[in-house]
């Protein structure tokens, strides 16, 4: 009998808002998550990380953060002076920690918080907002924090070839390419293949049914995806809202078409520890 291809389901961005973490903790609830990862910025955190006690079975991990809202230490604010001690975009965040203006020091203290803040949890990953720990520089960075706090995975971002690709599509792709290539080099943990990457925030049927044809019996992937509530009273920001489709993310990993693609393909959900196992 052919061997099953498992299959991790991971939401990214447990606490970004409270109506998301709500959709992810729907989702879970329903059996269809196997792990999430917490973006631990948010000011009301402990009450997000205590609603995580209602699914017990959930992995969970670090969405390490260093281009949304307020940094957790003092330094990093003290850094963020021009942008009024928020987060930039990843641009112009990857910049700043390229040219040295924002040291691995800083980096290395400000995620060492952000772990911190979640450790009463059991941590079994990390992996990052907009995949910014898969620049080179900060690569090895998160291997050093997964090995002295005691998390056994770390998420590496693969490119995904899927058609159609827009200009910016490709581009995106080539230097996740480039940057994978050269981070799986220092890789050695076991980490499943990676997807999602080319539907990230509109992930849909046909894209799945797509992807899942192309995945080998016996293998391991990750699956990411951003499912949540909306609610126009917490998320007002239009470049959030248009990249975004948390809602229509959450009714597809519920739906019966979705559980027929797991059977057609011999797919089957699992969980971090498995890849030890």
């Amino acid at each position: 009998m052919t061997a099953p291809i498992q299959l991790i389901i991971n939401a990214d961005d447990y606490g970004y808002f409270p109506c998301v973490s709500r959709g992810i903790i729907e989702a879970a609830q329903a059996g269809a998550l196997t792990a999430a990862g917490i973006l631990a910025n948010h000011p009301d955190l402990s009450t997000q990380l205590d609603c995580l006690d209602s699914v017990p079975h959930l992995d969970v991990g670090v969405h390490l953060n260093l281009t949304f809202n307020q940094p957790l230490t003092k330094t990093m604010s003290e850094k963020l002076a021009r942008s009024h001690g928020h987060f930039p975009n990843a641009y112009l965040m990857s910049g700043l920690i390229l040219t040295g203006k924002i040291s691995l020091a800083t980096v290395r203290e400000e995620w060492c918080a952000q772990i911190e803040a979640c450790q009463h949890k059991k941590l079994m990953f990390l992996n990052s907002h907009e995949h910014i720990h898969m620049l080179p520089v900060l690569f090895p960075l998160v291997l050093e924090l997964a090995q002295a706090y005691n998390i056994p995975h770390v998420r590496l971002t693969q490119a995904e070839w899927l058609a159609p690709l827009t200009g910016a599509g490709l581009i995106r792709n080539t230097l996740m390419q480039a940057m994978q290539i050269l981070n799986q080099r220092r890789l050695n943990t076991p980490t499943p293949l990676f997807l999602g990457l080319s539907r990230s925030g509109k992930l849909d049927y046909d894209a799945l049914a797509l992807m899942f044809s192309t995945l080998k019996a016996g293998n391991s992937y990750e699956l990411m995806c951003h499912v949540g509530h909306f609610d126009a009273r917490e998320i007002s920001d239009p470049r959030l809202i248009a990249y975004h489709d948390w809602e229509a993310e959450l009714a597809l990993l519920q739906s019966s078409q979705l559980h027929a693609l797991y059977q057609k393909f011999n797919i089957q959900l699992s969980h971090y520890h498995s890849l030890s196992d």
